[in-house]
């Protein structure tokens, strides 16, 4: 396993990759404690993929990631985790549509949406409350709110810097 840093518009985020592609995305505060070791080949490509898509993503001109991701967890969560990359950019959905959809109930959708080991590149800040509120975010409601604002405006970086600043948290 190997990491690296991106420096994005919500601080640095780590990125953690291992021998099959992308394993984890941490906001500023949540990485586990990492060994510095030197990244193999397959790794580096890797996170300089994510960390170029990342960029794209946050200038607004990248919609959909394409990297190659190496999540463990459960056949259930990786269901959830599935489904949460076929929520189109811009759109929303709900615990409640999920479970539906996966034949589960919203309370175990909620529990894997929330286990989501590279947020962003999978977009669990897509997943909403039934009434439309804003739910848990591993990065924060800020940060949620940020992204679906970003991603509402199909892409306008403007919207975005507003969303981040109306929430007071520091565009870097």
């Amino acid at each position: 396993m190997s990491h690296t840093t991106f420096q994005s518009p919500f601080g640095v985020l780590t990125l953690v990759a291992g021998a099959e592609g992308l394993r984890g995305l941490y906001f500023p505060g949540t990485a586990p404690a990492l060994d510095r070791a030197e990244p193999g080949e397959p790794q580096a490509a890797a996170l300089a993929g994510a960390c170029a898509q990342l960029e794209e993503y946050f200038a607004g001109d990248r919609r959909t990631f394409e990297l190659p991701i190496e999540c463990s967890g459960t056949a259930f969560q990786r269901s959830v985790w599935r489904a949460l990359q076929e929520i189109p950019y811009g759109a929303t959905t709900t615990y409640g549509t999920l479970g539906r959809q996966l034949g589960a109930q919203p309370r175990a959708i909620g529990a894997a949406v929330g286990s989501t080991p590279v947020p962003i590149v999978i977009p669990c800040h897509r997943v909403i409350g039934a009434d439309g509120s804003l739910t848990g975010y591993g990065g924060g409601l800020e940060r949620k709110r940020a992204l679906l604002a970003l991603e509402a405006s199909g892409g306008e970086r403007g919207a975005f810097d507003a969303a981040l600043r109306e929430r007071q948290l520091t565009l870097i």
